[in-house]
């Protein structure tokens, strides 16, 4: 008998046939004695239509507010007719769906009056589409014989109150989640949690960012003591590339903690980059399966890297990007001019993807989203005003219309020749490399190239990889 938790995405709880898909897999893992914990996400779409009611009601567009809410009140309704039978538990469930939406429309209604959202009310919205999913799949499991029942995490995650994008409060969340959960789970109830939320000290919602339901069964995981962590999603594991770059793209059967958080943090879909950080030190196996192909074994995440044929495991890449460039003659041998960049682009909200310098310390680049670029150009400027006007720095030079391309293998340490192949790769298929990064652990190397050449890189660099997998 083990604990499993697991954690479905929205697709797998978005239609009908994932959520049967849902049902039999939780009922198998039950009947063969396994204590199990569910999180889920919202249903697909859900969130999206749960923000934009948010703006339009900011905007004072009432009705866009109350169709949202027919329309989700519509397809949760469905859910619950078709999968549990008439009678109070039915009737229970669509009440509660019933008051979750009057929340939502209250709410809309004062940001409507007010003509703006605050962080707090919009965490607080767009909590609803994890909280009627939870209570429905819930439903559904009773309907099939499984003892479940709805919980909110915004009784079990304590978080700070950065609406938006929380940080957990670990000593508090586990004390909560080993007083209020585990003696559930020893009486044979499978909790069915809300992902992506969790709340104050004081019970206020917050949400931990968006992908955040990964982070939350890893969360669930840790302090449950489970033996394992399943990501249900909509793909058969973590992929070896992007399939929509290359179709030979193939199932990777085994990766380490450290490498899958390089793919996330470099734009594999697949996992929310936090996942790993709970169950990192537990070692607890992570493993990512198909809601819809059930019976692929997915790919298993471990502590310890595993030798393959070569030194590549997988490439990835982040679109929408800019390479912001600080340059000047007068920055050589001055302390601070790096800090103070990257403090200033910080408190212009932007995350810093990638980080290359030249060693005469006359520039230095870093890569952030599109649509944070022309705010931190303006951030650094500002910082660096003086050294600008005494023409110490040159200003800021943004190039878009790039991308991050980033080859992952934890057997890259220490293995010559790795990075002369890679970039003898681009140079023969005629891929200009603008910048390149490598990070002490010797994980991954990132460059930069032109989005016209991201196609071509890819490809190019995945040849390396397949070579692994099949061999």
């Amino acid at each position: 008998m083990a604990t499993i938790t697991m954690k479905f995405g929205g697709t797998s709880v978005g239609s009908p046939e994932a959520i049967q898909n849902v049902v039999t897999i939780v009922s198998e893992s039950a009947q063969r004695g396994d204590k199990v914990v569910v999180v889920v996400s919202a249903m697909s779409g859900a969130t999206d239509a749960l923000i934009t009611s948010v703006n339009e009601a900011a905007a004072g567009n009432k009705w866009a507010y109350l169709s949202t809410a027919q329309k989700l009140r519509d397809r949760h309704e469905e859910i619950v007719n078709l999968f549990t039978p008439p009678g109070k538990d039915r009737e229970r469930t669509v009440q509660d769906v019933h008051a979750i939406l009057a929340q939502h429309t209250e709410l809309c209604q004062a940001v409507n009056i007010l003509g703006e959202a605050t962080s707090r009310i919009s965490d607080a919205v767009v909590s609803f589409g994890e909280r009627m999913s939870a209570r429905v799949i819930a439903a559904a499991l009773r309907a099939n014989g499984v003892n479940a029942q709805a919980f909110d995490a915004t009784n079990l995650i304590v978080t700070d109150d950065r609406f938006g994008g929380a940080s957990v409060l670990w000593a508090e969340t586990e004390q909560r989640i080993r007083e209020r959960l585990l003696p559930v789970l020893e009486e044979g109830v499978v909790p069915v949690v809300t992902g992506f939320i969790g709340g104050t000290r004081q019970g206020h919602v917050t949400t931990l960012g968006r992908g955040g339901s990964d982070y939350s069964g890893a969360i669930f995981a840790a302090y449950t003591g489970s033996d394992e962590l399943i990501i249900w999603t909509d793909v058969d594991g973590v992929m070896t590339t992007d399939p929509r770059v290359d179709k030979r793209a193939q199932v990777l059967p085994y990766i380490s903690y450290q490498e899958v958080g390089e793919l996330a943090f470099y734009g594999a879909k697949v996992l929310h980059p936090k996942t790993v950080q709970p169950i990192l030190n537990l070692g607890t196996p992570l493993r990512v399966r198909n809601t819809f192909n059930p019976r692929h074994p997915g790919t298993l995440i471990g502590r310890d890297p595993e030798p393959s044929a070569t030194v590549i495991k997988a490439v990835t890449a982040i679109r929408k990007v800019s390479l912001l460039t600080v340059s000047g003659k007068g920055m050589m041998g001055v302390p601070g001019i790096a800090g103070r960049t990257f403090l200033s682009t910080a408190q212009a909200g932007a995350n810093i993807l990638m980080i290359s310098q030249a060693s005469s310390e006359q520039n230095f680049c870093f890569v952030v989203l599109d649509d944070k670029a022309n705010e931190a150009k303006h951030a650094i400027e500002t910082e660096l005003a003086a050294e600008i006007a005494r023409g110490d720095v040159d200003g800021v030079d943004v190039l878009g219309d790039v991308a991050v391309v980033t080859v992952v293998g934890a057997g890259m340490r220490g293995t010559p020749g790795v990075s002369g192949r890679v970039f003898t790769a681009m140079g023969d298929n005629l891929v200009n490399v603008i910048a390149i990064a490598q990070g002490a652990s010797e994980c991954s190397i990132s460059f930069v190239v032109s989005e016209d050449n991201l196609k071509s890189a890819v490809v190019t660099l995945h040849d390396l990889a397949l070579e692994a997998v099949s061999a």
